[in-house]
């Protein structure tokens, strides 16, 4: 068994499901102590299944749009350990509807979250860490590479989210600070994220189950569908030692959707 991860303290948002919850459960098999952040309650979360160690895992309510959330967790944390060495921020959303039948309150919260909640987890990240170092890994999106029709708000996030980690990257080199900062671009993964989406929701009704709903999607051209671990996979990398030298980087573990 790997255990790369021994003795390292990690802050993972999202961590209630979908690829935060799969990130968090593979850092602690790896040897990490893992805090995991989401707004969801602790028995609805995914994550509330047992762990290889539970007591390496704790759960904290995070608002990644909020500052005193994050000053909050992150503070917490401090106290507790002294250090973070890790944090992946995967905490975010999606929204599906032709741009011009967009409304603006619906764009604002896209990109609240998900570039906003980037932002903070950026910045409390490099505070937290500061001439310790760490590494700090955001989850992006195929859909920032290549666009996704029908999908302008969450596009547009993901994209601005790895030029927020390149230039986040730039700024620790250029001032010294051993901070690595790297994106994970997933295309389609099977998270609960689709199943907000009006049109997933008619698959599920027409196919009767989520499975089934996939499937189809596949069966139209999607692709394969990637599980969570395997995300979470090239997330753990990034975020291990064995990546000391890479900095800056999108990562896209897409299948070859964005050639």
């Amino acid at each position: 068994m790997v255990h790369d991860f021994d003795g390292k303290v990690a802050l993972v948002t999202g961590a209630a499901s979908g690829i935060g919850a799969a990130t968090a459960r593979l850092l602690v098999l790896r040897g990490a102590r893992v805090t995991g952040g989401d707004l969801v309650r602790p028995e609805d979360a995914e994550g509330s299944r047992p762990y290889p160690d539970e007591a390496a895992f704790r759960r904290v309510r995070l608002d990644v749009t909020l500052e005193s959330d994050w000053e909050g967790a992150v503070g917490d944390l401090l106290d507790r350990e002294g250090r973070i060495d890790v944090l992946v921020h995967s905490a975010g959303i999606s929204a599906g509807s032709p741009l011009h039948q967009t409304d603006l309150t619906a764009w604002r919260r896209v990109l609240e979250v998900n570039l906003d909640g980037t932002f903070l987890a950026v910045k409390h990240g490099i505070a937290a860490m500061g001439e310790h170092g760490g590494s700090i890994v955001l989850l992006g999106s195929a859909s920032g590479i290549r666009p996704s029709p029908g999908a302008a708000a969450y596009s547009t996030s993901k994209a601005a989210v790895s030029m927020l980690a390149r230039t986040a990257a730039k700024e620790c080199r250029a001032t010294g600070l051993p901070i690595r900062i790297n994106v994970v671009s997933p295309a389609g993964v099977k998270t609960p994220m689709w199943e907000a989406m009006p049109f997933f929701q008619d698959l599920v009704a027409e196919h009767g189950s989520v499975d089934r709903a996939f499937a189809e999607m596949t069966r139209r051209g999607g692709g394969r569908f990637a599980e969570p671990g395997e995300i979470a996979e090239a997330i753990a990398y990034l975020s291990s030692d064995a990546a000391r030298h890479v900095t800056g980087v999108e990562l896209a573990v897409d299948d070859g959707y964005t050639l």
